[in-house]
């Protein structure tokens, strides 16, 4: 069985344009919503406690016997471009080919199901601490801008479309057929 330590955002201070929640909170909804596929698809998982902080994240992602290590967040643009920026971002570690891999598969995932294709893209970056600091292959998706209202409002809107594209791009990275969970 593939497992993977599940990390929504702990970032409760980050609240939607939208006045309806918090960065922490869609991320754990989106997580929430993953665990039917997750487990339809025989993929085991341990999730982060929202009441973490991000070097506890990793610590307990590292104490484990990961597959893979994914960290679901929403972003927000610098303050000279608040509201103007869009689009899913997904981050791996520069020079991990397994990570390359998964995002590129999450991208395609996103293509699918965001309203602008265009707009979803790979980035390797070598300095986030949950990116760098994780021994396990690991992406960090930025879902959408939670500062743009149209993001913010399409994560609000999408979480189960959300979470079922993110399963299915775990099963394609594990390389197995994915099921869809029993109703």
């Amino acid at each position: 069985m593939r497992s993977i330590y599940l990390s929504p955002s702990v970032q409760e201070h980050n609240q939607y344009v939208t006045g309806t929640g918090s960065e922490e909170y869609y991320m754990n909804l989106i997580a929430d919503a993953m665990v039917p596929y997750l487990r339809a698809n025989e993929i085991d998982f341990v999730r982060n406690n929202p009441y973490d902080t991000l070097s506890q994240v990793v610590a307990q992602s590292n104490a484990g016997s990961y597959d893979f290590h994914l960290a679901l967040h929403s972003n927000t643009a610098p303050e000279n471009l608040s509201g103007a920026l869009k689009g899913p971002d997904i981050y791996y570690y520069g020079d991990s080919r397994e990570g390359k891999r998964a995002a590129d598969i999450f991208a395609a995932g996103l293509k699918e199901i965001y309203p602008n294709p265009n707009l979803v893209a790979t980035i390797p970056n070598a300095t986030l601490g949950e990116l760098k600091k994780t021994k396990a292959p690991v992406n960090l998706i930025e879902l959408a801008y939670h500062d743009n209202r149209d993001d913010a409002q399409w994560i609000i809107d999408h979480i189960e479309p959300i979470a079922r594209s993110l399963s299915m791009s775990l099963a394609a990275y594990f390389k197995i057929p994915f099921s869809e969970p029993e109703k």
